[in-house]
Formats: C-alpha cells, sequence, structure tokens
C-alpha cells in the first residue's frame, strides 16, 4: 500500500482530533496517588535533562564560587524558600512533600549529577511541571550563584554546619520562620558578618533609608529574590518596627579586613574628591554627610564585599531602590574595577 500526501493530511486531521477527545473523555488519569508509568517518569527526567544540557551555554563563563562570603544568603534564602519542599541536613522532607508527584529529590543526592552552569540553569528558570519555580528576580544572576555556591556545598554538610550557615532557621520545622527581628538577624546579625560578606551591615542606618529600602523591596522595585522573598513574609505594618530596631543598634567594631594601604588612599582620593575628567562626584558629597540627606546610606564601616558588589549592581542598571538610585547609576558608570575596589575599601576602613 502506497502511502500519499492526502492520506498523511488527513492523519494530520485526524490525529489532534483524536487527542482532544481522550483529554474531553476523563479517561486519562491525572492523580498522583497513582504515580508515572516507568517509561513517563523516564521521558520527562530524559527531556529536563536534555533541555537543562542545551542551554547551560547561555549561562556564560561560571564565576569562582569558592568565596565564603556567598554562602549565608543563599543558605538563608534556601531555609525560607527551598527547604520546606527539598528538605535540609537540619529537617528531611515531610510526608506531605513525598506524595508529590514528581516528589522534589533530596538535594544532597542529586546536585552532584550536574554541572555548575546546568544548576544554574535550573535555579535561575525553574522546571515546569514539577513546582519548582523560576528564581524571584531574572536580573540578580549574582544571588543565582551564589545559591549554586551554596548547593555545592549541600552534600558535605550536616546539621549543624547547615544551620550555621543559614542563621536561624532551622529552629521549628523546614520552611519555618522566626518571629521579628529574629529572622532578619539571621543574616544581619553583627557578629555573624566580616568585610567579605555580602550581606549589608544595617546598624546605625539611617531609619528613613532602612524603611525605603525595606519598601523597595517589598514593592519590587528594588530587585534581589532573596530579599523580595525575605520581605514577602512581613507585613507592610512591620516594615517600620524593622527600620527603627536598626537604625537604634550601634554597629560594632571590626578587625577582620587587611587594609591595603595603597588601594585605601585611591579609594579616599575617589571619596573626597571624584574624578572630574570622568564625571565622578565625590562620594561624600552626598555619603556621611553632616545633615546630609536621611536616605542616601551610610558607606563606612560597611563591609568591603558588599560594597563592591553595589556598585557593580549600579553599572550594570540591575540595582533599583528609592527615588534617587538613579543618581547613582550615572554616578558609578565611569568607574573601573580597581576604583570600586579601591572605593570598597576606603570605606570599609573608614
Amino acid at each position: 500500500m502506497t502511502i500519499r500526501w492526502k492520506h498523511l493530511i488527513v492523519l494530520a486531521i485526524i490525529a489532534p482530533i483524536l487527542g482532544l477527545a481522550v483529554g474531553w473523555s476523563g479517561l486519562m488519569s491525572v492523580r498522583a496517588s497513582t504515580g508515572h508509568w516507568a517509561a513517563t517518569d523516564w521521558f520527562l527526567h530524559w527531556v529536563m535533562r536534555n533541555s537543562v544540557s542545551a542551554r547551560e551555554v547561555a549561562t556564560g563563563d561560571v564565576p569562582p564560587l569558592d568565596d565564603p562570603g556567598l554562602l549565608p544568603g543563599a543558605a538563608g534564602h534556601f531555609e525560607t524558600g527551598c527547604a520546606v519542599c527539598h528538605g535540609s541536613p537540619a529537617q528531611p522532607r515531610p510526608d506531605s512533600v513525598l506524595a508529590m508527584l514528581p516528589p522534589p529529590p533530596d538535594l544532597k543526592e542529586v546536585v552532584p549529577e550536574w554541572s555548575d552552569a546546568e544548576l544554574f540553569e535550573i535555579v535561575k528558570h525553574g522546571v515546569r511541571f514539577t513546582g519548582m519555580p523560576a528564581w524571584p528576580v531574572q536580573s540578580r544572576d549574582d544571588e543565582v550563584w551564589s545559591m549554586v555556591a551554596f548547593l555545592r556545598k549541600l552534600p558535605d554538610m550536616d546539621a549543624s554546619a547547615y544551620i550555621q550557615a543559614s542563621g536561624l532557621h532551622g529552629i521549628g520545622h523546614a520552611g519555618e520562620v522566626s518571629p521579628l527581628p529574629i529572622t532578619c538577624e539571621s543574616c544581619h546579625a553583627e557578629a555573624k558578618l566580616n568585610d567579605g560578606s555580602y550581606i549589608p551591615r544595617l546598624a546605625g542606618q539611617s531609619e528613613a533609608y532602612l524603611l525605603d529600602a525595606l519598601k523597595a523591596y517589598a514593592d519590587k522595585q528594588r530587585p534581589s529574590g532573596i530579599m523580595q522573598v525575605a520581605v514577602g513574609t512581613l507585613s507592610v505594618e512591620s516594615l517600620p518596627e524593622l527600620a527603627a530596631y536598626y537604625a537604634n543598634q550601634k554597629p560594632g567594631p571590626r578587625a577582620d579586613a587587611a587594609p591595603d594601604p595603597a588601594l585605601i588612599e585611591k579609594g579616599r582620593l575617589l571619596a573626597e574628591q571624584g574624578r572630574t575628567a570622568d564625571k565622578i562626584p565625590a562620594c561624600l558629597s552626598c555619603h556621611d554627610k553632616q545633615g546630609g540627606n536621611p536616605a542616601y546610606p551610610k558607606l563606612s564601616g560597611q563591609n568591603s564585599a558588599y560594597l563592591q558588589n553595589q556598585l557593580t549592581l549600579f553599572q550594570s542598571g540591575g540595582r533599583g531602590g528609592s527615588e534617587y538610585h538613579h543618581l547613582m547609576t550615572g554616578a558609578s558608570k565611569e568607574l573601573t574595577a580597581n576604583d570600586i575596589s579601591a572605593v570598597a575599601a576606603y570605606f570599609s576602613a573608614r
């Protein structure tokens, strides 16, 4: 029998009609309790792996992931947003989660099967039909890489190391958040921070700046997947309470930085004088100024790693915030990488 074009055309018309008829009939079960056929389970995982592998090339170069400063923020976010499904070294997955189809995997077992670039693809974009969401903010690749760095460490973490990394979460059930202000202290406590922390020191900042920042996260005007999830667990009425709490704290002494006198001197010149040729204003013309705008953050004593990361975000246009954030986008435009390191070193040591 010869298959003619008209046969193919008829088949092309009938096949989708039959498919719709099967779907309409209700004969196809969607019960999670019955599980997948082995062939279905294999096919879905095969498609997922091929999709992730095909798209990992879009991530570009993998940055260094051995910086310990990357872990605390990602670990705190994992406990709040991920552990409720995936479990953690401190809390196993609950039975209700294991009944999901497909059940979220134990990441300690599956993380070693993926490359760094593949993990980035999964964390940033999520996985359809599984309940695995995309990263809350698609413009913050730095946060996604922090999570990849944390996931790389996860298989070797015991409960003690995990709780230390994630802060004060993990006291109750997986995913449970502690009362204010303990929730924020799990990451922002002065004792947890050092010069290599990407998490900022909040103690002593003005109440106006802190409240503006919290509102900007809540309104999605300042991009951060970590902070949007954290603030999203809080009521709007609690934000002034938090701002006042940290504004009334006194920053403690910190002697963990290894100062580079030449770098600090270059940073001082930029902070005090700017660089007219490149239209870079003096930092101190706005920041840390007596009687200055309380909506501007105080930079002195801030963690160097945090300052460098924020200046880089301003340069790339990835840093929003209050009505003044555009001023920093322009001011940081002509800064070189060395300039950023120098300014961060100066204010960290100041």
